[in-house]
């Protein structure tokens, strides 16, 4: 045991914070917690903790821990030393790379990995195994925010001002985000916004959030699924026709107004109503709301926030765009109380991508494509920068190249269990069995790593050392309150021992502070430059934002920025860019075979993919199972009772789920929540179509058949659940 910690919470991007106080063991009961955690007073959370935050000690005494590593013998997994393990490792990765080159070998990471793991994991695949195929799940997260705020503003920085900013605001606009299930401590900075009657939500289930609407504190708008660009073109449109905007803004701070205005013109609130469902009259109250709560119009503020319920589709860039669009006609980005924003989901969705994991960027946040780039990031690592592979696959398609002739035959799984949280889950089984190896490392046995050649057991939140960066932009120390199970290795341990094995003479510090240390240097210069940045000074001043460049010996230290755009953007003339987009719709609409929209999302209880909340009795009783949610018309129609179960059908694959019958869906829809495996895993039915921009998968929407049937399993086949057991004596509490 070490002593009390500070530290932040293992699960979302609000990353709220805590304190880790470890338990005398000689005195607990067997299989007791070994921390007790309080809330710690902080901006994002002050004080509160949700019900995941609470229980997240479980998570340190799981009974099925992995605490050895495992190697596939004769098709079963069993115990191996790890000499053994990253022996056949690294023996593989050489006959595979000799036979088939570098491109043969895949890393896919995880939004949940440290600052110090995210950039050691980019750096190994560049630098030692010249590969350019990685990539990682916030591709099906953030990646449609990213490009939309790029090209408009710039940069890609979640939310680019302190999270508490939004207190004071007179009107939030919310598109796409559960706030109340998925960050329930972030609620409270809405109450300026609820008690002046200005917070829309705009989702097509009446979730937690949208209930905050109630009794005259806002607005909830519910569109038909997957068309709320069109209600943000509708909004845009009444803005631009009504004289709503910021003129003198528009004019100084952006260009193409003229491009945007033509293409708002023909969504006129009438002919949204009828694509959308939403009433024209709410369209245009909306509009003038936000008009209203604008600083141009004498107003205290307004927000325009999207969150992945219109950003996982085929056309989030551009619905991510029409919403900043949105916000820079009405004047938001920029000044102080208003703005636009993305609510980023993973723990480190944000630092995950800012340095290295993305299949086109080098730490920095900087495109691997750009020479003086390459020859920087190159330089840090000791390297020639014509060694350093062009940008690989992004993560759909690099899953969906698995195993096949022309793509990888190896893959590297690091904080993601893909075969749960993949669009059309099905089909990634099926390559991943088509690979000639596949390396987990993970704390648990998820599905995925189940499925592994190889399985190396690593230490998670509470035991380690190193940094995250929030949804703001804030970075974060996440530091030690107790020593890992014995046997358990840091994933900086395992590269750079694998590194010494494949014979790469590129140095791979394990000691985080050392390793954030070399991130920065390899960072600076960069868009997300964190040179100004090391563990001391984060443990000295626990409230900085990137950009933090360092300053010139002798000169104070550079405070960071808590707040872009004050002054300009970051584009070649300093001003944002309006962009024109328009909709096309859901690449998988309703047909006569699948007449049911499936909208996914998440509930309190669980998160992601459920490999760790499905594995605290706490949250396991709160949510056991997937339950279909479906309007009391939409089950009178197909016969189907409260409590009964459903099988949804999607061409790609099946469900099987409970039925819950109620009146916050749409009488078209059916909602499902995406935390669970085996038949009642939603992603068997999300399709693998991409936004043509980002990359992102459209796993929010996709069309389905329903109907009622008797068990879980009455389909004639006998597959059940598709986990395999653990070996005996793979993993136990310490």
């Amino acid at each position: 045991m070490t002593g009390a910690a500070d530290t932040h919470c293992p699960y979302c991007a609000l990353q709220c914070a805590m304190q880790l106080t470890p338990v005398d063991a000689a005195g607990s009961p067997p299989g007791a917690n070994p921390v007790t955690v309080s809330g710690r007073e902080f901006p994002t959370n002050r004080g509160g903790l949700c019900q995941k935050g609470w229980t997240s000690a479980s998570l340190l005494r799981t009974p099925d821990r992995l605490t050895t590593p495992l190697l596939r013998t004769d098709g079963r997994l069993r115990p191996a030393t790890w000499d053994e393990a990253l022996g056949f490792v690294a023996r593989r990765l050489h006959e595979l790379r000799a036979e088939s080159g570098p491109a043969t070998v895949a890393v896919f990471g995880g939004g949940a990995l440290t600052n110090e793991k995210a950039y050691t994991l980019g750096k190994f695949a560049r630098a030692v195994l010249a590969t350019p195929n990685i990539d990682y799940n916030g591709r099906f997260c953030m990646a449609s925010a990213a490009a939309g705020a790029n090209r408009t503003l710039g940069i890609d920085r979640g939310l680019p001002f302190p999270l508490e900013d939004l207190g004071g605001a007179q009107a939030v606009l919310l598109l796409g985000s559960n706030l109340a299930e998925t960050m329930p401590p972030s609620v409270q900075h809405l109450a300026g916004a609820r008690a002046a009657g200005g917070l829309v939500v705009v989702d097509p289930r009446r979730s937690a959030t949208a209930d905050l609407t109630s009794d005259g504190r806002g607005t909830h708008v519910q569109p038909v699924p997957g068309t709320d660009l069109v209600v943000l073109l509708a909004l845009t449109h009444v803005v631009l026709a009504e004289g709503l905007h910021d003129a003198t803004y528009v004019e100084r701070r952006t260009t193409g107004l003229d491009d945007v205005r033509r293409a708002v013109a023909s969504w006129w609130p009438e002919r949204a109503e009828q694509v959308s469902g939403v009433p024209a009259d709410t369209l245009r109250a909306v509009a003038r709301l936000l008009s209203s709560a604008s600083p141009s119009r004498g107003g205290a503020g307004a927000y325009v926030l999207t969150g992945r319920g219109v950003e996982q589709s085929t056309q989030g860039t551009a619905t991510v765009t029409a919403a900043i669009d949105l916000a820079l006609l009405l004047g938001l980005p920029g000044r102080t109380g208003s703005g636009y924003g993305a609510i980023t989901g993973q723990g480190n969705g944000q630092g995950g991508r800012e340095h290295g994991q993305k299949a086109d960027q080098l730490p920095g946040y900087r495109s691997i494509e750009d020479a003086d780039a390459r020859a920087h990031v190159a330089g840090v690592w000791g390297v020639d920068p014509a060694d350093l592979p062009r940008s690989g696959l992004p993560a759909v398609e690099l899953l969906a190249r698995l195993g096949t002739p022309d793509g990888p035959r190896a893959l590297l799984v690091h904080g993601s269990n893909i075969v749960v949280s993949a669009p059309d889950a099905d089909r990634v089984r099926e390559r991943i069995a088509a690979l000639d190896l596949l390396v987990v490392c993970d704390l648990v046995p998820s599905e995925t790593a189940l499925l592994a050649d190889v399985v190396l057991p690593v230490t998670q939140w509470a035991e380690e050392e190193g940094t995250m960066t929030s949804l703001e932009g804030r970075v974060l120390r996440r530091r030690r309150a107790l020593h890992a199970p014995a046997g358990v290795r840091s994933e900086l341990e395992i590269l750079a021992d694998l590194a010494r094995r494949l014979g790469s003479p590129v140095h791979f510090p394990t000691d985080p502070a050392e390793v954030f240390d070399e991130l920065a240097r390899a960072s600076a210069g960069g868009r997300a430059d964190y040179s100004g940045l090391s563990h001391a000074r984060l443990d000295a001043e626990p409230d900085l934002f990137w950009p933090c460049p360092a300053t010139p010996e002798g000169e104070p230290p550079h405070p960071g920025t808590p707040r872009l755009f004050t002054r300009d953007f970051p584009t070649a003339d300093g001003r944002a860019r309006l962009v024109a987009v328009d909709h096309a719709g859901t690449s998988d609409d309703v047909h006569a075979g699948a007449p049911v929209y499936l909208v996914t999302g998440r509930v309190l209880a669980q998160y992601q993919s459920g490999a760790q909340t499905r594995r605290v009795p706490e949250l396991v009783r709160a949510a056991p199972e997937p339950l279909a949610e479906i309007h009391p018309l939409l089950a009178e129609r197909y016969g189907i009772e409260d409590g009964a179960w459903v099988r949804l059908d999607s061409g790609r694959g099946r469900a099987v789920a409970r039925v819950r019958v109620t009146d916050a869906v749409r009488v078209d829809t059916v909602f499902m929540a995406f935390h669970w495996a085996g038949e009642g895993s939603v992603n068997h039915l999300t399709s693998d179509a991409t936004d043509p921009v980002s990359g992102m998968p459209g796993l929010k929407v996709c069309a389905v058949s329903i109907e009622p049937c008797d068990s879980p399993y009455d389909d004639g086949s006998d597959d059940g659940p598709h986990e395999r057991a653990l070996p005996t004596g793979a993993g136990a509490a310490a």
